[in-house]
């Protein structure tokens, strides 16, 4: 049976969904004196909690979860880079005035390789644009890093970067074209669930 892949808005409601080490996490959300006082008095969930649901109220949507069979399965995070004073401590920032930033793209191990990574960020590229922004930008790596996404990927869904740096390069992708709709997303999810249901016939056939 093919798996149901959804996607869903974050909010206080799901926030738990995230994997733990993620709910925890203010890497991006807080400036480092303030990341490093919430992780030695263990408030960095509540810090977590507290700033979603102020970007909800200030900016609103700021998050996507994936879905596969009501099971979150990843997630990204944006918002506009004044909501994600933890950038400030790179070198290649600070992002442009006219962008939001990408703050966290996970997929957990087990469901990688299967272009949910690129759902994800065609969702938060539709979202961006439909509020009549231009462009989303992200401090990525080079180099593996538990917290940061992965340049090559990145540059294989549309970034291109805009100040190179030998580890932390600032890439951006502009959304002036209308490829950026939710039926882009919609149209994305249909292929994977033929595919899926496709290989499923192929296993009951063999």
């Amino acid at each position: 049976m093919a798996s149901a892949r959804q996607i869903r808005p974050l909010t206080r409601d799901n926030l738990a969904a995230l994997p733990s080490s993620c709910v925890s996490c203010t890497r991006w959300e807080l400036d480092a004196v303030h990341n490093s006082r919430a992780e030695r008095d263990g408030t960095s969930a509540a810090a977590k909690a507290h700033w979603l649901s102020t970007t909800l109220l200030d900016w609103g949507s700021c998050g996507h979860l994936i879905y596969s069979d009501d099971h979150c399965v990843g997630f990204v995070t944006y918002a506009p880079p004044a909501y994600l004073p933890g950038f400030a401590a790179f070198a290649t920032t600070p992002l442009a005035a006219d962008a939001v930033g990408l703050a966290t793209l996970y997929v957990r191990p087990e469901y990688r390789c299967r272009g949910l990574g690129r759902i994800l960020i065609q969702s938060a590229a539709a979202d961006v644009a439909r509020r009549g922004i231009r462009a989303i930008e992200v401090v990525a790596s080079e180099t593996p890093h538990p917290c940061m996404v992965p340049a090559e990927f990145l540059r294989a869904v549309g970034f291109s970067t805009v100040r190179p740096h030998p580890v932390t390069p600032r890439l951006r992708l502009d959304l002036k074209s209308t490829s950026w709709r939710e039926e882009v997303v919609e149209a994305t999810l249909g292929r994977l669930r033929a595919r899926r249901s496709l290989a499923v016939q192929r296993q009951d056939l063999n």
